[in-house]
């Protein structure tokens, strides 16, 4: 009797990635980077709020990248991709990165008092049981939000995109200072003094410890007289800090003052504080939304980058196997 022949099978790897309802008009640019479609599928809401996701597709075997940014309302739109997850891993994806260009609740990755939340630990822990086998993120507020996860987590930074535009577009002047805000955003500023081959300086900043938000005192410290200043932060939520650092630096003697940040909160009065403060331009990426009627206060006061061709580039960049790291020459961790 004849043995049974091995038969060898070789798979097909699949990309497909799909989009939540909060930003898909950056997953559409990610999709068209990549050079695929955004995968087809229902998202709805019953009468009650209650979230509804299906993929119209078979995603059977496939490496798949649920892009949700957590814009307003934050809450909605994290329960809105972990939805989409569980769903995906329930349909037997082979693989489930979770793309989230802003991480919600960033900012609370520790206790600073007693009785409080770690709650960036909690986003993590509900992204892992919904089923994400990876994350990928773009300029987090705390590095150690990485060591939430079991599993990898590709951390992203928009410092390239931000040093070439004022580099190119604002052809910035030689003798420009970097500034950090605070003393947390010191090695932020540090690698964009790096780019930008300029001179460093920062803002020391007391905080209020029993009202959010709330700046008491700010100090200037390092050379900004009579030289022009760039203010770098890695979000802009209330816009407290980079306005009231615009005008101690102003006080001091600066020039123009340009503010450059990844993501564009913009909470409350911040596009009317920017409005009224002395920074000449305000430069982000479209890592969040920015309304239409938050834009046209500023008019050309505000410029938006893309994001899309470096997320895009990592996602390609875990899809076929290879380095992300190496897409920043080793310089997107925090």
């Amino acid at each position: 009797m004849a043995e049974p022949q091995m038969r060898e099978v070789v798979t097909r790897k699949r990309m497909m990635v799909f989009s939540g309802t909060y930003h898909p008009g950056l997953a559409q640019e990610i999709a068209q980077h990549l050079g695929i479609r955004i995968s087809a599928a229902k998202i709805s809401r019953f009468a009650s709020g209650e979230i509804y996701f299906s993929s119209n597709e078979s995603v059977r075997g496939a490496d798949v990248f649920v892009i949700q940014t957590h814009a307003y309302p934050v809450n909605d739109a994290i329960m809105e991709q972990l939805i989409m997850l569980d769903a995906l891993k329930r349909a037997s994806a082979k693989r489930i990165s979770a793309v989230i260009p802003y991480y919600g609740y960033s900012r609370q990755d520790k206790k600073a008092l007693a009785r409080e939340p770690i709650s960036a630990k909690l986003v993590a822990d509900m992204l892992t049981v919904a089923g994400a086998n990876r994350v990928v993120s773009v300029d987090l507020h705390s590095g150690q939000i990485q060591g939430f996860f079991n599993f990898p987590f590709d951390h992203l930074t928009a410092l390239p995109l931000l040093a070439e535009y004022l580099q190119k577009d604002i052809r910035v002047p030689q003798d420009i200072v970097v500034v950090a805000p605070d003393a947390g955003r010191v090695k932020t500023a540090e690698r964009l003094r790096e780019l930008l081959h300029a001179d460093i300086a920062y803002i020391n900043k007391r905080r209020s410890r029993h009202e959010a938000h709330r700046i008491e005192e700010m100090r200037v410290v390092g050379p900004v007289a009579g030289r022009p200043c760039v203010l770098i932060d890695d979000m802009i939520d209330t816009a407290g800090t980079m306005t009231e650092g615009a005008r101690a630096l102003s006080a001091e003697g600066a020039e123009e003052i340009y503010v450059v940040a990844t993501h564009a909160v913009l909470s409350g009065k911040a596009v009317q504080r920017l409005a009224e403060s002395p920074i000449k331009e305000t430069v982000v990426t479209n890592t969040l939304p920015v309304p239409e009627e938050k834009s046209a206060v500023l008019g050309d006061r505000l410029t938006i980058l893309s994001i899309a061709p470096i997320i895009a580039s990592a996602l390609q960049a875990v899809f076929e196997d290879e380095s992300v790291s190496e897409l920043f020459h080793g310089e997107n961790q925090p």
